[in-house]
């Protein structure tokens, strides 16, 4: 694999991931975050430390999910080991957050984390997809 084809990968897979997530969290659930977690949340984002996550999380995908798949030639594979990087990482914010906050609601915990395997799964699915298209091995 070409650096370039890496990257084309990246940037296509990072626009995937943005259109699904930007949905899901100013469409979908804007509401339900609001209603359970309002008094948590900030009037204005930071965006910095946002970019900063969806740059890694997104690194995070290719490497754990979409690079094995392809790698194996599997979109079977490319959808487990998505569905599962999601659930540890949504678990490690919801978890700790329901540890550490007073108050952190079981329901955001059960939504976020079937949220992060539904999200990171799709994503993988469609980076694989993306992958065979630029004849990544």
């Amino acid at each position: 694999m070409t650096p370039i084809s890496l990257l084309k990968l990246y940037g296509a897979t990072a626009v995937v991931f943005f259109a699904i997530d930007l949905v899901w969290l100013g469409v979908v659930a804007q509401g339900f975050y609001q209603r359970h977690l309002g008094h948590l949340l900030r009037a204005d984002i930071l965006w910095g430390p946002a970019l900063l996550f969806y740059t890694l999380y997104i690194a995070g995908v290719l490497v754990f999910a979409v690079l094995p798949g392809l790698d194996a030639r599997s979109l079977t594979r490319t959808l487990a080991l998505g569905a599962f990087l999601g659930l540890v990482a949504y678990a490690t914010f919801d978890l700790t957050s329901m540890a550490l906050l007073r108050d952190f609601p079981l329901v955001v915990v059960v939504v976020d984390l079937v949220w992060g395997m539904v999200l990171t799964a799709s994503v993988a699915a469609a980076a694989y997809g993306i992958g065979r298209w630029l004849d990544i091995p």
